[in-house]
């Protein structure tokens, strides 16, 4: 719950389908497109379970390229999750849409399915952080950001940022200056993109391989 007395923050989850070929492509010449879908669907799975089990405010499953992928369906059995389609556009235009069609009037937090450190915990701080601030942010090792929360939607925090480069955090806190926002920053996380992102994955998470349940990954992510 969050700190002010009985509001609910809003909980989005902008999630690609674990389709092989399409998902975590960066991560296929480590782990084959077989391999590399199935630790998407671990990501996944993990990412709506974490959101559930903050209970910050309704959770909501913004997905690519639409609905209807059978991972969606499993995560639904997980608890209450609402499913969208996420609209065309750069990630800055999506994460907008998804803040913007929020029905949370405290505010609403945004996360991708990239980061499996991130707890129930620290959702439930990074929500209560918009009690007292525009926004609340937690930043990737890389230059980005796994997380995002915001009061109210504002496209200007989205714009002028080059996505997927090592700059993006950098330029989110210039806008968000350039707003004269108060946001609440917290430490930042590694979150799993490249190869050298899995040694870390299963120091962290020795269950995952298993989890993703495809033997590829098990031998190669062996290090």
């Amino acid at each position: 719950m969050n700190a002010e007395r009985g509001t609910r923050i809003g909980l989005a989850i902008l999630a690609k389908a674990p389709v092989p070929g399409l998902a975590k492509t960066r991560l296929i010449p480590h782990l084959g497109a077989e391999g590399a879908a199935a630790l998407q669907r671990w990501l996944l799975q993990r990412i709506v379970t974490t959101a559930l089990a903050a209970d910050i405010g309704p959770v909501t499953l913004w997905c690519t390229p639409d609905i209807g992928h059978p991972a969606f369906a499993v995560c639904s059995a997980f608890g209450p999750l609402a499913l969208r389609r996420q609209p065309d556009g750069d990630l800055g235009e999506r994460m907008l849409a998804a803040i913007a069609g929020s029905t949370t009037p405290f505010g609403t937090v945004v996360v991708g399915t990239d980061c499996p450190l991130l707890t129930p915990a620290l959702l439930r701080r990074a929500a209560d952080a918009l009690a007292r601030h525009d926004a609340t942010v937690v930043p990737a090792d890389d230059g980005g950001y796994v997380l995002i929360g915001m009061r109210r939607p504002s496209p200007r925090v989205f714009t002028a940022v080059d996505w997927g480069s090592g700059h993006v955090m950098d330029q989110t806190r210039a806008r968000l200056s350039e707003l004269g926002w108060r946001w609440k920053e917290f430490e930042s996380l590694r979150d799993v993109d490249c190869g050298e992102d899995l040694a870390q994955l299963t120091a962290c998470f020795p269950d995952a391989v298993s989890l993703a349940a495809v033997e590829p990954i098990s031998r190669q992510l062996d290090v």
